[in-house]
């Protein structure tokens, strides 16, 4: 009874976990917090699509098929048997006799087995959530990753213009004997390792739109738009409520504690294969009529009566050896369950750690880049530029400021895509939208 009770009481657990998964599932939670139209139907055509995502729904369809089954009774035994050599009886010889008999387990092992199952059908539909925001958290990361790809792109082809501007004045003053030659080589180069770049960054970008596609089941080459310039919003940082919704909302955590419980159910069920089970039967025997001298002449009571009998027996569980093992795997099974799920937490401590860092740094580096750096080289150049028209420096002067500028607005694009996916990473290892953000206050390119 007490076991009845415990069960029910960890099952209205895991189930109240399940389905608060399934309405308000942490993939959903976070694909919903998305401002990024764009993104956001990506997501969702992945979720629809995802040929591994359906491998697991299809697991989780059958775990769930197994719970019926536990919970029968084994399928009933029908014999006939015909006797070839047919026993005389005092009423009669014995020609055929048909039995029917049906096996019930020991009290309680059909629950055992109907919970155990109920409980490995949990952990199956957890499974199926944490890869629906394991496939969120990666399709964040390729899309941001084609934002700063695009991004590279703008910024090539601005600093390619602003040389092909710079390369023409050049020529034109080494036209007039007031250049050096020098000076056009170099701001030549300088536009042909744009154009490299440029060969290069595609080159990255086909092989991230053809792992996006892979997520949704699409042709490799099948177009995704341009990416619209970067925006993270800044994330106040919270270790302990961060901690707090891992522990809540996390799939992996739901199937560890199914798991957890399914092993003691197995540990129990074990334990009872010492209990013998039950069949029990009916036998009925067709019966001649006697047909020798003696019968004939005078038919004994009862001549040619069929017989109808009852059985009854139990398996004899002698082999110990296979119990004591059996209850051994299922206490290790349970083991594994509970160090699963200390592994878990280990992982979550050690994820919100580094994102914490993370976050910090790349959002400093972002202000510093934004605030300072971009400021100051964009000062330089105009520096440059002035002195360049005034003739009291030279066009690789103007180059060197340029080269900085460049060096800053791609260190500005990687940042901000590098803290979106620190973002994407944080909620999907607290499965859920990251609170108290804060725009950075800067006006983006």
């Amino acid at each position: 009874m007490f076991t009845t009770i415990r069960f029910v009481l960890a099952l209205s657990s895991v189930l109240l976990a399940a389905t608060a998964l399934s309405a308000q599932a942490p993939a959903d939670r976070v694909a919903g917090s998305l401002d990024d139209p764009a993104l956001a139907s990506l997501v969702n055509d992945v979720l629809e699509h995802n040929p591994e995502l359906g491998v697991e729904r299809a697991k989780a369809k059958a775990a769930a098929q197994l719970a019926p089954q536990a919970r029968s009774l084994p399928d009933p035994m029908a014999a006939m048997t015909a006797y070839l050599l047919q026993p005389q009886t005092r009423v009669g010889p014995q020609q055929l006799m048909a039995s029917l008999s049906q096996r019930f387990p020991w009290f309680g092992k059909l629950g055992l087995r109907e919970r155990a199952a109920l409980l490995g059908a949990a952990a199956a539909d957890a499974d199926v959530e944490a890869k629906r925001l394991a496939l969120v958290t990666e399709t964040r990361r390729l899309y941001y990753e084609l934002g700063f790809l695009d991004a590279w792109v703008r910024i090539l082809r601005l600093d390619r213009s602003t040389l092909s501007r710079y390369e023409e004045s050049t020529r034109t003053r080494y036209a007039t004997g007031t250049g050096l030659e020098q000076s056009v080589v170099k701001i030549q180069a300088e536009m042909t390792r744009d154009d490299r770049r440029l060969l290069d960054v595609a080159m990255r970008r086909a092989a991230t739109v053809a792992s996006l596609n892979a997520l949704r089941a699409k042709p490799g080459q099948e177009p995704i738009p341009e990416v619209a310039p970067l925006r993270p919003s800044f994330v106040e940082p919270d270790p302990a409520g961060w901690r707090a919704a891992a522990l809540a909302n996390r799939p992996e955590l739901a199937r560890a504690a199914a798991e957890i419980e399914r092993g003691q159910m197995l540990v129990e069920l074990a334990g009872r294969e010492n209990r013998p089970d039950w069949t029990v039967g009916l036998t009925y025997t067709f019966v001649g009529p006697r047909d020798d001298a003696a019968g004939r002449m005078s038919p004994p009571q009862g001549n040619g009566n069929d017989i109808l009998g009852v059985t009854a027996g139990i398996n004899v569980p002698v082999w110990r050896n296979r119990i004591e093992a059996g209850i051994e795997e299922a206490i290790e099974r349970r083991h594994a369950a509970e160090e699963s799920r200390r592994a878990i937490v280990a992982s979550i401590d050690g994820s919100l750690g580094e994102l914490a860092e993370r976050l910090d740094l790349t959002g400093k580096e972002i202000d510093l880049d934004e605030h300072v750096l971009k400021i100051q080289a964009e000062q330089s150049l105009q520096s440059a530029e002035s002195g360049y028209g005034a003739g009291a420096s030279g066009a690789l002067d103007l180059l060197d400021a340029e080269r900085v500028l460049l060096d800053v607005r791609t260190a500005t694009a990687r940042a901000r895509a590098d803290y979106a996916m620190a973002v994407a990473k944080l909620e999907a290892t607290i499965a859920s939208p990251a609170a108290n953000r804060r725009d950075n206050g800067v006006k983006h390119d």
